[in-house]
């Protein structure tokens, strides 16, 4: 499939839930959000249909967020039923690192080795008042364990301003021994309104700080749908790259639809749901009335998220919690 600005669209991230044991401040407020009932979220069987029909459009990969995606019971047993849909090349996951350690042996049965972890600090006093939780020995515990299992992962950090500037190197120097990408995000205002100005550390700065350490930077080819620059030090193992997520400087090259566990589509990270596929599944349409869906709404992705945030019907971003988007 193709949209209107000839982009290959073979990409679906679907969130499994809007739960998390984290409370990250600059994904949702301390108090968490209000989570929608079970009943309101996609089953396993829906999305799994979803995904078969996105097969026979085309679509080749499929990343599984949250929330925690390993706080829904039922995920691995979505796995299974997943890793049996000949059409995906790959399953990916996004974890913040504190549930999959009993699950790495299974995983690794199904054949699921791409993993985003998510780690903004390896100090654990700003891990802990990045999310107000006490898990950084368990998140990096379950680092090394990925590592040592051949997991190929990509370590995202969320860059704050005044926060965990102060990281960067630090997390870049892993890429030094081990290889894996790590990964520097742009802060959005998807914050669940913890506050209300987003004081941007921008992807420029980000760049600044790693060329000043670094005498000599390497630039990565891009591949089909990279948000990331990618970089690498000589003789380090690993990539570093960096996500312009707020910039948004990558649109030309998305490859992507979002369905939230509640199963609305967002054709960009940043419109407000253009289509509720959970509805118009419970509805009773065929298989053919839902590739009919997809392909139109594929079809009306908008060029870029500033176009996707001017059409926004609710116009407060920042209202709106990561965990609820999915990722």
């Amino acid at each position: 499939m193709t949209d209107s600005y000839n982009r290959q669209i073979d990409y679906v991230r679907i969130a499994v839930t809007d739960r998390c044991n984290l409370r990250c401040f600059y994904c949702m407020p301390a108090q968490g959000i209000a989570y929608e009932p079970k009943k309101e979220l996609l089953s396993y069987e829906e999305i799994t249909r979803i995904l078969k029909v996105l097969g026979e459009l085309g679509f080749k990969k499929v990343r599984f967020t949250g929330g925690e995606p390993f706080l829904r019971k039922d995920f691995m047993e979505l796995l299974e039923h997943t890793s049996k849909i000949a059409s995906y090349e790959s399953i990916h996951l996004t974890s913040n690192g504190t549930l999959i350690q009993k699950h790495i042996n299974r995983l690794k049965e199904l054949g699921i080795t791409k993993i985003n972890l998510s780690i903004d600090s390896l100090n654990a006093e700003r891990f802990h008042k990045i999310t107000r939780r006490n898990d950084f020995k368990k998140v990096i515990q379950t680092f090394h364990l990925l590592v040592e299992n051949g997991f190929k992962i990509k370590l995202n950090a969320v860059i704050m301003k005044g926060i965990n500037t102060q990281d960067i190197i630090p997390l870049a120097e892993l890429s030094k021994d081990y290889p894996i990408d790590v990964r520097f995000i742009e802060e959005m205002p998807f914050n669940g309104g913890y506050k209300e100005n987003l004081e941007m550390y921008a992807a420029k700065d980000i760049h600044a700080d790693l060329s000043a350490h670094y005498p000599i930077l390497n630039k990565i080819i891009s591949k089909h749908g990279d948000t990331a620059n990618l970089v690498s030090v000589p003789g380090y193992k690993g990539n570093i790259g960096v996500i312009a997520a707020f910039s948004r400087t990558f649109c030309n090259t998305c490859n992507r639809l979002r369905i939230s566990a509640k199963g609305d589509i967002k054709s960009c990270l940043y419109d407000d749901g253009v289509f509720n596929i959970r509805n118009f599944i419970r509805s009773g349409v065929s298989d053919q009335e839902l590739m009919d869906k997809f392909s139109e709404i594929i079809r009306l992705k908008p060029k870029d998220g500033f176009i996707a945030e001017k059409m926004r019907k609710s116009p407060e971003l920042a209202l709106q919690s990561m965990s609820s988007i999915g990722g």
